[in-house]
Parts: C-alpha cells; sequence; structure tokens
C-alpha cells in the first residue's frame, strides 16, 4: 500500500484532536467497554484505565496504575518524558478508539492507532505485563511495536520551501531555507524577513515534533515567520524501532503560500520610512487584510501616545461623559494628584471637545480619562485588541496593564494619553483606525490572502461615526495637517510619546527634546469609502505631526493611486 493510499484511508476514519497536553495518541477504550459491558478480568481493567488514562494525556493516573517495582526504578518525571519523546519522536497527533484484547500468559494485548504528522497512520499492539493488578512497566511500551530493549528514533528528510507571493502574484521569497531569494531585491526583503537555525530550545522542541531536525532553519522575522508552518511542507522518512522500519513516507513540498501584501504599498511603506528606525503597517479597512510591514511594524511595541486618545474618546462617547460640542478651558496643562500634565511644549489648549481632540489636550484628556475611569479605559482598549494573543507569528502584543492595577488618578490621566505602561505596535494602531473607518468593527489583521478575517463589534456606528468628524478635523485643521492630500479627506490621529521624565535634576522642564519622542500617526482614506488604513512610527523621531504623519501621507497617496 502507497503511503498516499494510507493517508487517505486514515483521513476518512474519524479522529479527535489530542488533549492540550499533547499526549501521545494512542488507543482509548470504547465507551460500551469503560461501562463494563460483558465481563473483565482485574488485568483487562487496569489495561482499560491506563489506556484511557493514556489517551487523555493524564501521566499521573498511568503512572498511578505502575507496579511498586516500576515506580521504584522510574520516577514520574522519567515515565511521563519516555512518552513525551516518543509523541514528538513520532510526530504524533491523532487517536481512535480500540479495546483490549483479552489476557494472555500476564499481558493484556492494547491495540494502539497512532496518527502522525509525517507517517500516516501506524497501528501496532502494546503488549501490558501485569501482575496483582499493577503494570510491570517498561520503557518499551511508549509506542506499539517496540519490543522490550529497543527505543524509537527517526530520519527525516525536509522538503523544499514553497514560495512567498504578494496579493498581486509577485514572488516575495522563493528558494531553498538556506538561501531564499527573490527578483525584488531589497523590497521583498523589507517583508519576507529571514530564514535562521532556531536558537531558542523551545523553538527546537516545536521544530522537531513537526518532523524537522533541531537544526533546520527556519522563519526568524517577516512573513517568512508568519507562515513557517505553511510554507515549511511536510518531512518524510523512516520511523525506526533500533533498526526496523515502523514506518516511512516521502517529503512533500507545500503549494506557494499568497500573502495579503501590496507591493506597491509596501513599496511607499518602506520609502516613507527611509532608513528610519520605526515601522508602518497599513491594512485594508474592509478586511483587516495587510497591505504593508515594514521596519518594526509588529515587533516592537512602543508607547503610543496621543494616538490612544481613539480609545479614551470611544469609551467617554460611549459612557456619555462627553460630546463633540461640549467646551473645555483653554489651559497649557491639567493638574492631577499634584503633578501638572502639559500640553506638547507647553502650549494652551482647549475649546470644545473637536478642537481639543484635533490638537491633541492633554489638559483635557488627563482629566478626561480619570472621569472614563481604569476599568472602562481597559475594557474599551481589549475590545480594540490591547492584551489579545498575537494575531500573526512573531507579532509581539500590544498592552495595558490590567485595571486594578492602574490605581491613582494620575496613573489613569497618563493612561488615558497613551503614557505610563501602554504599548502598542503600529499594526496595533493600524487596526485601530481600520475599526474606525469600518463602522467600528475591527477585523482581525490577517497576511494570508486565502484566509477569512474575523469580525469584532468594538463600538457603535454612532460613536465610529463622531470619532470619524474628530480625526478628519486633525488633518483638516489640527496637529496633522501634513497628512492632507488634495481632493481626499483624510481621517487621522498624530501622537507624540514621551520616553524619559522630562523634568531634569533640578525640576527645570526638558520637554520639546526630539530625541526623548516616539513620533507616531495613524489614518485612514478616503473618510466614507476608506481602502487604507495606517500606522507610523518613528522612534526617537520628534513630534508626530511633523514626521510620522508626512510618513503617512506617502503610503496613504500610493495606496490611493495618487
Amino acid at each position: 500500500m502507497t503511503d498516499e493510499v494510507a493517508l487517505e484511508r486514515h483521513r476518512r476514519r474519524k479522529y479527535r484532536v489530542l488533549p492540550a497536553l499533547g499526549a501521545l495518541a494512542v488507543v482509548a477504550l470504547g465507551a460500551g467497554i469503560a461501562a463494563g459491558v460483558g465481563a473483565s478480568s482485574e488485568s483487562e481493567r487496569v489495561a482499560r484505565d491506563f489506556g484511557s488514562a493514556w489517551a487523555k494525556g493524564d501521566y499521573g493516573a498511568m503512572y498511578r496504575l505502575l507496579s511498586p517495582g516500576a515506580r521504584a526504578r522510574f520516577d514520574i518525571r522519567a515515565f511521563q518524558g519516555a512518552y513525551e519523546n516518543a509523541r514528538r519522536i513520532a510526530t504524533a497527533t491523532a487517536l481512535r478508539d480500540a479495546v483490549p484484547e483479552g489476557e494472555r500468559g500476564g499481558t493484556v494485548p492494547l491495540p494502539v492507532t497512532v496518527g502522525t504528522r509525517v507517517f500516516g497512520t501506524v497501528r501496532g499492539v502494546v503488549r501490558l505485563p501485569l501482575r496483582e493488578g499493577a503494570v510491570k512497566w517498561e520503557p518499551h511500551l511508549v509506542f506499539p511495536g517496540l519490543r522490550k530493549g529497543e527505543s524509537l528514533s527517526r530520519r527525516t528528510v525536509p522538503p523544499k520551501r514553497a514560495a512567498i507571493l504578494s496579493v498581486d502574484s509577485k514572488t516575495l521569497a522563493e528558494g531553498p531555507a538556506e538561501l531564499r531569494t527573490s527578483p525584488l531585491g531589497g523590497l521583498a526583503s523589507s517583508v519576507a524577513g529571514t530564514v535562521e537555525k532556531a536558537d531558542d530550545r523551545a523553538e527546537r522542541l516545536r521544530l522537531f515534533a513537526r518532523g524537522f531536525s533541531g537544526g533546520t532553519p527556519v522563519g526568524a522575522t517577516g512573513l517568512e515567520r508568519i507562515f513557517e508552518e505553511q510554507v515549511a511542507g511536510r518531512p518524510g522518512g523512516v520511523l525506526l524501532a533500533r533498526g526496523r522500519v515502523l514506518a516511512r513516507s516521502q517529503p512533500r513540498a507545500a503549494e506557494p503560500v499568497r500573502s495579503t501584501i501590496d507591493t506597491r504599498v509596501q513599496e511607499a511603506a518602506v520609502t516613507a520610512l527611509a532608513g528610519r528606525l520605526g515601522g508602518i503597517a497599513a491594512l485594508d479597512p474592509r478586511t483587516g487584510a495587510v497591505r504593508a510591514l515594514a521596519g518594526i511594524a509588529f515587533s516592537a511595541p512602543q508607547p503610543p501616545g496621543s494616538t490612544f486618545k481613539i480609545v479614551t474618546t470611544t469609551a467617554a462617547l460611549e459612557a456619555k461623559l462627553v460630546s463633540v460640542s461640549d467646551k473645555f478651558p483653554v489651559q497649557s496643562n491639567a493638574v492631577i494628584d499634584g503633578v501638572e500634565l502639559e500640553n506638547a511644549n507647553g502650549e494652551l489648549c482647549g475649546g470644545t471637545f473637536k478642537q481639543s481632540f484635533a490638537h491633541s489636550c492633554n489638559s483635557v484628556f488627563g482629566p478626561l480619562g480619570v472621569k472614563v475611569g481604569s476599568r472602562r479605559l481597559v475594557e474599551t482598549a481589549e475590545r480594540f485588541g490591547w492584551n489579545a494573543p498575537p494575531t500573526l507569528a512573531g507579532e509581539k502584543p500590544s498592552t495595558l496593564p490590567a485595571a486594578e492595577q492602574i490605581v491613582s488618578p494620575l496613573e489613569i490621566g497618563s493612561t488615558a494619553i497613551g503614557q505610563f505602561r501602554t504599548l502598542a505596535t503600529p499594526l496595533q494602531m493600524a487596526s485601530v483606525a481600520q475599526t474606525i473607518a469600518n463602522g467600528g468593527v475591527r477585523m482581525t489583521p490577517t497576511a494570508m490572502a486565502a484566509r477569512r478575517p474575523r469580525a469584532v463589534r468594538v463600538t457603535s456606528t454612532g460613536v465610529a461615526a463622531s470619532l470619524e468628524r474628530l480625526m478628519l478635523a486633525v488633518v483638516a485643521e489640527g496637529t496633522g495637517t501634513s497628512a492632507a492630500i488634495p481632493g481626499i479627506k483624510v481621517a487621522g490621529k498624530t501622537g507624540t510619546a514621551e520616553l524619559e521624565d522630562t523634568r531634569g535634576a533640578a525640576g527645570e522642564t526638558r520637554s520639546g527634546d526630539p530625541s526623548n519622542t516616539d513620533a507616531w500617526f495613524t489614518a485612514y482614506a478616503p473618510a466614507g469609502r476608506p481602502r487604507i488604513a495606517v500606522a507610523v512610527l518613528l522612534v526617537r523621531n520628534g513630534s508626530g505631526g511633523a514626521t510620522a504623519a508626512p510618513a503617512a501621507r506617502t503610503v496613504l497617496a500610493r495606496a490611493l493611486g495618487k
């Protein structure tokens, strides 16, 4: 029988996925047997319990069924380690129910069917030696087909690594893992990333469990990391019991993977970054498809500064703590907990809430954040994607503390303006803009063209519409005018995040130092019928309006064909 035929038959059988413990796929006993259908000996009952625990990955329950002599020879760590090692060697993934075959001369044959990633379906019998209601365990009992004194091993060969394509069918990476190339040169490498040998033990173990050797190069950054499991293919080789072959398979290369990257937008992002330390991410507002990732777009979260005011405003509008027409005093700072929370460069700021948002008034948003409160602020941020598991492999999560860890009014006010311990990536801030552009519905970012995005309602269409009006004012008359594109309605928000204390040793202010601030800008266009959302971070590069907004304009204009 060929491997392909065996695999096809394997797929047609009913398997269930291993539990979270990742136990070796083994035969569990049928429900009728477990319920005590028919007579069985004490040895059969023990074998049944041993098999059921094995199927659940309950090594503790298995160990308790061992004889005193076996437990004296093997402690629980060695016992569990033997099974987990066999699982990794065999690349085990799935199981099918069966029943023991009855006691025979002090042993109970337990049929075992193992579904594997690499070797197809492996079937055999584990003969459990029992005495006085206990298993006289030996290491060869970890896998079907092993004889006493034998251990499990394998030899595998990786397939050729698959190509990665852009959404417009251009090759971003191709060739063997050791030498990936692209006809697009530097443009492709800016997003494709690198392939390297894993230097992390946990990563090498995961690689080994997939059937590769621990020294196989894997995707380390960029799309190579994101699509590692899709482009690596399936190794082939032989599974061995000492020198005997238990199973064999042929390497199978994966098909080329089409990403959502638009090379025109990616080129604009690289141009806009201009070699500066920072990151740019661009998304399709309707689908969450990633159109560009440049620099540290999703790998190095930073304080988002005033771009986070989009989140604060969402929370305040939902709680009806503010309206667009509310008026605030014009002042240079707000005093919270006896500390002056200054506007950028100590500027006077205030007026209507629309004007306060457009000019990014800390003197308004700090006290507003205190009114919103840490619980509502954190809950709203988490709806936007903070503190969530990464959506792309290699992505570092955007985080902020739990509500009970944001205690004082000053901490709450600082969080509301994107400081304190709030961190975000450009990809996260692009997702915030995408959410507002999409009427309050967040589309989980995806980089694979064939993958259907997940939609999450973050806020109401009414709140999203109010935020759009506020973000339009930022570009039309506020801090983001350098992002304006003639004939295009651009909705955006600037951010200037301070990185160190701006007070000197003698208490004098040191604000305005461009090397002490990250520059941010997040936006989408055209408002009303959005086609692109973007976020820009420039590390230690001045103010968002002066440096990040022009960079965002470059990406927006290229995506819109301007």
